[in-house]
């Protein structure tokens, strides 16, 4: 049985929400994400960087979670929530799930910020979100998820990165309107409230 590594608000989330999408049975296993525990030697065992998620599946244990949501639909998927292979398609899926924690959400330092006050974000990191999510509202207008009317794996991986900014005051109605619907649309499938409630 797939077993996901997990602490509340971390990119745990992503994998399994994604699981849950896809009907999947996976043990949720918390762990303590206090900084003893995160370096202790059982921990790095499983994830050298000391974060999560950390997947184990049989004798496989993997850490990231893009790497993890992409061995999830490689192996579990059945082709499901992404295009075929070596379609357009496809190469859009892959660039938002890139662009949700390459460019929008690494460049803020994310883990150092979720301990802050959003009152306390650099200016620069703020403006540079604001113009990423910019681009992310811009690809929504007319459009109920990232590649139209379909949810899928790359509706998962930005999710979560939009909801984090937003937690930082910087997703917002005013200037962010349709990824402000978009979020609220993701919200509220059953798999999403699931996987925030873990």
């Amino acid at each position: 049985m797939l077993r996901i590594y997990h602490a509340p608000g971390t990119r745990s989330v992503r994998p399994i929400w994604l699981c849950y999408e896809l009907g999947l049975a996976v043990e949720v296993t918390p762990i303590d994400f206090a900084a003893a525990f995160r370096n202790s030697p059982e921990w790095r065992a499983i994830s050298p960087a000391g974060k999560v998620p950390a997947l184990t599946d049989g004798e496989l244990t993997l850490f990231e979670s893009g790497a993890i949501v992409e061995y999830i639909l490689d192996r579990y998927g059945e082709g499901r929530l992404r295009p075929p292979p070596g379609t357009a398609e496809r190469a859009l899926h892959q660039q938002w799930c890139w662009f949700s924690e390459a460019t929008l959400a690494r460049p803020l330092g994310v883990v150092g910020l979720m301990r802050r006050r959003p009152e306390e974000l650099p200016a620069a990191a703020a403006d540079s979100a604001r113009e990423c999510i910019g681009v992310v509202d811009a690809a929504l207008i007319g459009r109920d998820f990232l590649l139209g009317a379909a949810f899928t794996a790359a509706d998962v991986m930005m999710g979560y990165s939009l909801a984090l900014l937003e937690s930082l005051r910087l997703v917002e109605q005013v200037h962010h309107p349709h990824a402000c619907s978009y979020l609220e649309r993701l919200r509220v499938r059953e798999a999403y409230q699931r996987a925030a409630a873990a």
